[in-house]
């Protein structure tokens, strides 16, 4: 049980070792070395079932001793599962972002076209262009108003603040 238990130890160091070399390596290996990773969990998990078998063996004075251990590298490498799922989870979120922003970059974007919709639907509903352009004008017209409202309200607002207070 000895042997198998610092073998199985000694395979945890490593996995955490290949832990580290994850976050530096480039994005065409770090499949390499997730599957590298998670077969080595894989294996420990596998030794750790023998060695709590082994365990539960022991003698009395050496059983609750060595299922502590047990129990403490289990909960190291599960541990090391946790963190390699949330490092592909990580991975997988930055990926889709890129290509959400790769999409999102080939993507062309004109107010033109929309522009020309919205002038072929009035045409058929009759209306002339003279009519758009005094409602264009309008529409220009009333974004100033707005503006100079929003000013004004903003400056009474501050005289009030600034008298009453």
């Amino acid at each position: 049980m000895e042997g198998l238990y610092q073998h199985t130890n000694k395979q945890v160091h490593e996995v955490q070792s290949y832990m580290g070399r994850l976050e530096t390596s480039d994005k065409g290996s770090v499949h390499l070395v997730e599957n590298e990773i998670q077969a080595r969990i894989d294996n420990i998990f596998s030794n750790l079932e023998r060695l709590e078998i082994l365990s539960s063996k022991e003698p009395p004075n050496k059983r609750q001793n060595a299922k502590l251990r047990v129990d403490q590298l289990k909960y190291d490498v599960q541990h090391l599962q946790t963190a390699l799922r949330n490092f592909q989870q990580r991975r997988y979120l930055r990926e889709q972002q890129e290509r959400q922003r790769e999409e999102l970059l080939a993507r062309t974007f004109t107010t033109n076209g929309t522009h020309k919709k919205i002038l072929d639907v009035a045409n058929m509903l009759g209306l002339s262009n003279t009519v758009m352009r005094l409602i264009e004008k309008r529409a220009f017209q009333d974004k100033f108003l707005m503006l100079g409202g929003m000013a004004v309200t903003c400056v009474i607002m501050f005289l009030v603040v600034q008298y009453l207070t």
